[in-house]
Formats: C-alpha cells, structure tokens, sequence
C-alpha cells in the first residue's frame, strides 16, 4: 500500500492589506501518496503558488496542520524545516532558476554540498549521473547563458533530483518553454516520477498537461476543488 506523504488539514492563508484581511486560502484540505502525479490548476491570482509554497514548506499557512513525510510541519521552528526540505523536497521553477556564473554541473552540485557527509568525488559523479539522465551528457561544462531554455529546465530537473528527493515541486515547469520543448520536459518528469518513484507536485496553467497527472484539483476563491482523479497518470 502507498503511504501517505502530504497530508494538509483545514489549511488557510491570510494577509493584512491596508487594514483589511485577505484570504488566499480557505479551509485547504488534500492527501497525496508516495510516487503520485498531482496537478493544481487555477486563474492567475488564485494562489496556486501560494499553496505550493506551503506545501513544500517555504512558507507557512496562517491556520491548519501540515504533515509532510510522517512529519508535523505546522509545529517545526525554521531551522526544522529547512531539514525537512533538504532531505525530502526537489524543487524546479518556471524560470530556471540557475546561477549564471556556475556550469550545468556546478549547478547541480549546489544541493549536494548542502548534504551531511559531502563528499566532492561521490557528488560530482551523482551530478554528472544524474545530468546523463535528463540527456545533456554533452553540455555537463555549459554555462546556462549558451543553453537553450529546455537545456536549462533540464540541468534545473536534474538538480531538483540529484538528492534523490520523495517529493518533486514543480511551479509552471513548462511555461517558459515552446510546445515542443515543453512536450519533452513533460515526459522527462512523468519518466522520472515512474522511474524514481518521487512524487510529483505540478502547479500550472496547462490543461493538458495537467489532464495527464493522476490528480487534478483546481483553486477557485481560494478553495481547493477536484477536476480528475487516479487516473493512470504519464
């Protein structure tokens, strides 16, 4: 049987405005299995991120509970999350997110040296591995500026898994990316999340990659609705 890894319990999200409060998020209530594809969709401003940002931890919710890999995230100081994140949560954004003065595998190298127990050899040969997967065995010494923009969500991927995460969190993987490019990054990451078993969390605007999860919710006034659910996925 799978096992739980993201369990979210009455999650909402408030902000003072001016003197006013504005609620994000509303009473946010989902439960999401260990090797699962799951898509958030909503309007722009729905607060999608919002809720990725909390559920990876980056953020915390204003009231609720939050469990993540059998641990109660809702009760964890700063310090204990940022643990939490390193040893469980990859993450890759729609904008990249590398740093230009740093190779491909300098790249994906950041997050091992994070790592208890660096060791330089063990991670580079885990970073060039890893950059061999996600097919740019030959642009391992590029800088991002001469990559194209699927190269650089690929070296981007490939740093997000290079600690071989449980959960994957992806905002707008392919938003920046031409329908080609974006079809391949697509089935790089559903590859992935089969062959690795790391569950895989997708905020995005695209139905149709969004229709090829396992799970579909979408964000509508700040509540969580379901659109599909167990689908095959991939």
């Amino acid at each position: 049987m799978p096992q739980l890894i993201i369990s979210a319990q009455h999650l909402s999200q408030q902000i003072q405005i001016q003197h006013k409060t504005l609620t994000i998020l509303q009473q946010i209530n989902l439960e999401i299995v260990e090797g699962e594809q799951v898509a958030i969709t909503g309007r722009s401003g729905s607060g999608k991120s919002t809720l990725l940002g909390i559920l990876a931890t980056l953020d915390r919710a204003s009231s609720g509970e939050l469990w993540l890999c059998g641990q109660p995230v809702h009760t964890l100081n700063e310090e204990q999350r940022a643990k939490l994140r390193l040893q469980n949560v990859g993450f890759v954004f729609q904008s990249f997110q590398l740093l230009a003065h740093l190779s491909a595998l300098e790249n994906v190298l950041l997050p091992l040296r994070l790592q208890p127990n660096f060791e330089y050899a063990k991670a580079v040969r885990q970073a060039e591995t890893m950059l061999e997967r996600v097919g740019l065995s030959d642009q391992i010494y590029q800088m991002p500026k001469v990559l194209s923009g699927g190269e650089q969500q690929r070296v981007a991927i490939a740093r997000a898994l290079v600690t071989q995460p449980k959960i994957i969190f992806a905002d707008e993987p392919t938003g920046n990316l031409d329908r080609q490019t974006a079809q391949d990054i697509e089935q790089l990451l559903f590859e992935l999340n089969r062959e690795m078993g790391v569950t895989l969390i997708l905020v995005t605007h695209d139905l149709n990659l969004a229709s090829q999860c396992q799970r579909h919710y979408e964000l509508k006034s700040g509540q969580l609705f379901v659109v599909q659910h167990d689908k095959d996925g991939g």
